[in-house]
């Protein structure tokens, strides 16, 4: 037994030792090398394992192989191409004009998104019950609308025959889908609408949980509501805007149904083509399906290299992963 003092009275008590004179503390129910943590997980890793880890293989496998319309049918045999369909497919001035397309496209969705997502959550916060329930109903209904069903309804509203917009702008039988921009500008604007409630359900979330204090004493200092978004609730909110910035980057970067439905396969002549349809052209009209996986690979590298970013900024954060 070994003797403390407690107190300012000089009190002694007693705190058994163990063995090598240590103190013993409370037992863990599982050690950091232990396997049961592991058991548990076990059946999600194996649905994953089922669902992402194979069909990327695969993708990957038919990318580093000659595999076209007579491999699938058995007329010829398929033959290990190694880089070669990357080679093609790097020197196709094409490809890297659709990468661009792509990358200027989703990076306007974003930050269209983040900009409509925000001010609609810093409205929720200045509206009463009702209007707010209101607008609250009304993006969750945008939000849980099918792709293909809002892509049409945005089609017949710009239609340039029968459409409303046009009407009210007076502009005739203007048609949105056959210029490049104005195409490219109509499926932004239903990515953003289909887009923005999650962004806005998510920031609204994260003001609220902003203590009120704060919020008053940045007002009370004279900050106007821009000032007091971009030095008070901006930094706040960095987790919060990181996790909603990453996710409309994936989501905006592999756009397809919009682009495909609203200008009718990509545009006329492919200008409005991005990588997930020219990914498909190439597979599925072209038969060329390794030089589709390729874009697919090629795809999933980006998109792993974004989320390795914002894995990277959790860390610098302090938060843990």
């Amino acid at each position: 037994m070994r003797a403390v003092l407690s107190g300012s009275g000089g009190a002694v008590r007693s705190r058994p030792r163990g063995r090598g004179g240590w103190s013993r503390r409370s037992p863990r129910p599982f050690g950091r090398s232990s396997s049961v943590p592991w058991l548990y997980l076990a059946p999600a890793l194996v649905v994953l394992g089922g669902l992402l880890v194979y069909p990327v293989y695969q993708l990957g496998l038919i990318s580093f192989l000659e595999y076209t319309q007579a491999q699938v049918s058995g007329g010829e045999p398929t033959t290990f191409q190694g880089f070669g369909n990357y080679a093609e497919l790097f020197g196709d001035g094409q490809f890297w004009r659709v990468l661009l397309a792509t990358v200027v496209f989703a990076a306007a969705c974003v930050v269209s998104t983040l900009a409509v997502g925000c001010a609609l959550a810093v409205l929720l916060t200045r509206v009463r019950a009702l209007p707010r329930l209101a607008l609250m109903m009304a993006a969750l209904g945008a939000w849980a609308t099918p792709a293909v069903t809002g892509s049409t309804v945005w089609l017949l509203l710009f239609d340039p025959d029968f459409g409303p917009v046009n009407r009210m702008l007076g502009l005739g039988d203007h048609s949105w889908t056959y210029g490049r921009f104005s195409a490219f500008a109509l499926v932004l604007l239903e990515v953003v609408w289909c887009s923005f409630p999650f962004v806005m359900v998510t920031v609204y979330a994260g003001i609220r949980a902003v203590p009120a204090e704060v919020l008053e004493a940045a007002a009370l200092d004279g900050a106007s509501q821009w000032r007091i978004w971009r030095s008070v609730l901006a930094p706040m909110l960095r987790p919060i805007l990181v996790v909603v910035t990453i996710q409309s980057v994936i989501w905006d970067f592999k756009v397809f149904t919009q682009i495909y439905v609203m200008t009718n396969g990509g545009g006329i002549a492919g200008q409005n083509l991005v990588l997930n349809v020219y990914a498909y052209q190439k597979a599925f009209a072209s038969s060329q399906y390794s030089l589709g996986s390729a874009i697919g690979v090629v795809m999933l590298l980006i998109l792993l290299a974004v989320t390795l970013v914002y894995l990277r900024l959790l860390r610098r954060q302090g938060e843990e992963l």
